[in-house]
């Protein structure tokens, strides 16, 4: 019927294929991240295959692979997209919100299997979602009025989270790195005041917290390698006009000295705005872009620092952490906000020259260095840190926590299973399929273990019943312990998008009857 009004080349997919296409899609797209779930979960290679970047990275961080990841299939898509949400929100559980999202597809697979219609399986989901939700408040802790409990508890969380990273054998210490690094923050939870510095060399181990701000620059040749009380110009603006630069034009000049009358005009007016510069009674300049020769030399005399080439995000992040802003034009000096700091000097990281900024205006600024042996382990343990921080201001947000291991899905199972015997009609069915659905990923989390998921996962329902709600996975012994013994501990937040995106984006998929793929507009000849 609809090739009669659509244009040639459009596909359109009708119920049970449409249907089968978005299922088959969203479960391999969970499947491929499946692996990487838990303490114990394998990593995954990243190659690109372009024909001018061939590097590779290893990671076990979902979005990042999800991301890394060419789909064509549209139901697929939406799962990348609700990890992308998941790490841009709190930064973990972006594998789980996958996984889980893929579960219920699975279970939803059987359903419609049994005729049982996409509308009734998204009432049951529903309701078995507002079961979850209950349980997942009713289990929820708050330390946040005692300093001591709930630096435990960041503590606790952050080990959690790096658990299933690259620094899982240094969890301990990266921990305490990442806790100080956001209790510096005193509440106002900008990033951007926490710079992660990589160098290669030595070992993960010797990563350390520096207080204070690390420029990875070089200061002008012959200015103060250190200056204290600091007055700091930040700037954006053309320090490279003492040099004829033309480009696609032409001048005509009927002597060598015109081109000299030229360069020294250029010169001139260099040497004015570098007047007008010095005249905001700055001692350190630092300038996105480049600064050249004529102007360089002009700070020197005059006893100023100037720092060149300081790129986007590194000038915006030091207007945050100095207090100044960002200028391009000089005329007004009674208008600009400078930056300040105690002291700035030049330090020694391995092999490699920094400047370090000390007592910034804004003091909760400080800087993670970290080393390692190679740059694919940097890049990993950035984005196991960058995981770990995330998490941990929204834990600062939301200071509810709730036990890990497999617990809380084994308690919100429970509570839906509960619910299930009151509810009439197919919707009990829908409901019995969510329960599942959470179950599978403890079952998943032990199977990455190696260990015998069913025998676990029953062994865990089974104290459950008997009361015991803080029991969840021992992944180190292949058992079930207490959580809160063993210091096992997750955000409620990020346990509570993980349930909420994961549902809402199954059932979107579920609704789904017809896919309709639209011809692309062909070109004119000629163009």
């Amino acid at each position: 019927m609809e090739a009669a009004f659509v244009e040639s080349g459009t596909t359109v997919d009708k119920g049970e294929n449409a249907r089968l296409s978005s299922f088959v899609g969203a479960i391999a797209i969970a499947d491929l991240v499946k692996t990487t779930l838990g303490p114990k979960g394998m990593d995954k290679i990243l190659q690109r295959i372009s024909e001018h970047d061939q590097s590779i990275s290893v990671t076990n961080d979902g979005a990042t692979i999800l991301k890394s990841v060419n789909i064509d299939n549209a139901a697929a898509k939406v799962l990348v997209d609700i990890a992308k949400v998941q790490d841009d929100e709190v930064g973990d559980g972006t594998t789980s919100v996958a996984v889980l999202c893929g579960e219920l597809l699975r279970e939803a697979e059987d359903l419609i299997n049994q005729r049982i219609h996409p509308q009734t399986i998204a009432e049951g989901w529903r309701l078995a979602r507002k079961a979850a939700r209950d349980a997942l408040d009713a289990a929820a802790r708050d330390n946040s009025g005692d300093d001591d409990k709930f630096r435990e508890d960041l503590l606790t969380i952050a080990r959690t989270t790096l658990s299933s990273k690259l620094l899982t054998y240094d969890k301990d210490y990266f921990a305490n790195l990442a806790v100080d690094a956001v209790m510096r923050l005193r509440g106002s939870n900008n990033l951007d005041h926490i710079q992660v510095l990589k160098k290669a060399g030595g070992h993960l181990r010797d990563s350390y917290l520096e207080e204070g701000f690390l420029l990875d620059k070089k200061i002008g040749v012959g200015q103060p390698k250190k200056i204290e009380n600091a007055k700091i110009l930040l700037a954006n603006t053309s320090m490279d006009t003492d040099k004829i630069k033309i480009y696609g034009s032409r001048v005509r000049v009927d002597s060598l000295n015109k081109v000299a009358e030229i360069e020294e005009a250029e010169k001139q007016r260099m040497r004015q705005k570098c007047e007008k510069i010095m005249s905001h009674g700055c001692n350190v300049f630092i300038n996105r872009q480049l600064i050249y020769n004529l102007p360089e030399s002009i700070f020197t005399e005059n006893g100023i620092m100037a720092i060149e080439h300081a790129d986007f995000d590194g000038i915006e992040r030091l207007a945050a952490v100095t207090g100044g802003e960002v200028v391009s034009t000089f005329d007004r000096p009674d208008l600009v906000t400078m930056g300040e700091c105690d002291i700035i000097e030049e330090v020694m990281i391995g092999e490699d020259k920094v400047i370090r900024l000390g007592g910034c205006k804004s003091g909760e600024a400080c800087s993670i260095v970290l080393r390692g042996a190679s740059s694919h382990v940097l890049d990993e343990a950035e984005r196991s840190l960058h995981d770990a921080l995330c998490i941990l201001t929204a834990t600062v947000k939301d200071p509810r926590i709730i036990c890990g291991g497999g617990c809380t899905e084994v308690l919100m199972a429970q509570a839906i299973d509960r619910q299930v015997e009151a509810t009439p009609g197919k919707k009990a069915l829908a409901m019995a399929s969510f329960a599942r659905a959470l179950r599978q990923l403890p079952a998943i989390v032990a199977d990455n273990g190696g260990y015998d998921s069913a025998e676990l996962v029953t062994q865990l329902r089974a104290a459950h019943a008997a009361g015991e709600n803080t029991h969840g996975l021992d992944m180190y012994n292949g058992t079930i312990g207490d959580m809160l013994e063993l210091g096992v501990a997750e955000a409620y937040k990020s346990k509570l998008c993980v349930l909420m995106s994961a549902s809402e984006a199954a059932e979107m998929i579920l609704r789904v009857d017809d896919i309709i793929k639209c011809a692309p507009r062909a070109r004119n000849e000629g163009y």
